[in-house]
């Protein structure tokens, strides 16, 4: 009997986890179907009960769902989600919803597997406060990195973030002003921006030698931060695409006990841009 999962978000329609969890249940030879469910803030939680309801063993949590699934509907908290107050991996059991977070896990992959850079010992900056840089600031923090910075436009919920990690010494959170002369070697855009074709407001020379631009968001060409991460010296330059599939593949083996090999996968999509 085929299992069901699912992502549920809004927008969802351009989603490309169904294509890539087909791709890992033809690899792995697992028997699992994968479909898109739209949803509003209001109808979430109906809409999850629903899908659990008709048989369905686990959902990907996307935005702008990730805060209230943390907030209001998982009956079991892994450590990932509660460490990140996020939730992006859903799974029934036993009539349970267990929440987990595995984007911290999907974008530390991609960053030192696939493009081999190291994150500890490094100046990191992350822009953004939402749920996006929630699920990745707990496992930027285990590298251990040199440094980390917050910045947001809105300097309250950076703050609110940091508090959430007052254990360690070496975050700071900054508006962008506050960022002109300091340089970094790993800036991560978690903001929107890029969906509204828009660059945060960075200083220039904030890239230091050898550094690597990674922007969450993907698509057809370079983002208006990657570019700018062009123009002013990055020598490394991603989209979210291997996060992406990284972080399916996280999800992929909470519900089925295997890791699907990613490399496949990414090369497929990046054929595709």
């Amino acid at each position: 009997m085929t299992d069901r999962y699912a992502v549920i978000g809004n927008p969802v329609a351009h989603s490309k986890s169904p294509l890539i969890h087909t791709k890992f249940a033809q690899q792995t030879g697992e028997d699992v179907s994968y479909t898109a469910i739209l949803a509003t803030r209001q109808s979430f939680a109906v809409a999850v009960s629903d899908f659990i309801t008709q048989g369905g063993k686990g959902m990907n949590v996307t935005v702008p769902f990730k805060e209230q699934a943390w907030k209001s509907l998982t009956t079991d908290l892994r450590p990932r989600a509660a460490a990140a107050r996020a939730v992006n991996t859903l799974t029934f059991e036993n009539g349970k919803i267990i929440g987990d977070n595995t984007d911290g896990a999907g974008l530390l992959r991609d960053i030192e597997i696939n493009l081999k850079f190291p994150v500890a010992g490094r100046r990191v900056l992350l822009m953004g406060a939402g749920g996006a840089a929630r699920g990745i600031l707990p496992e930027l923090l285990r590298r251990r990195p040199a440094s980390l910075h917050i910045a947001n436009r809105d300097i309250n919920r950076a703050r609110d973030l940091k508090d959430g990690f007052h254990a360690s010494e070496n975050l700071e959170v900054a508006e962008y002003p506050d960022l002109s002369g300091v340089q970094f070697e790993l800036i991560i855009n978690a903001t929107s921006s890029s969906l509204n074709d828009e660059l945060p407001p960075l200083p220039k020379g904030i890239f230091a030698a050898g550094a690597l631009a990674y922007d969450l968001m993907y698509g057809k060409g370079l983002t208006p931060f990657l570019r700018f991460g062009q123009t002013q010296g990055a020598v490394k330059l991603a989209d979210g695409l291997g996060m992406l599939v990284e972080q399916a593949a996280e999800s992929f083996l909470i519900w089925r006990g295997v890791r699907p090999d990613t490399h496949p996968v990414i090369a497929m999509l990046k054929g595709e841009e």
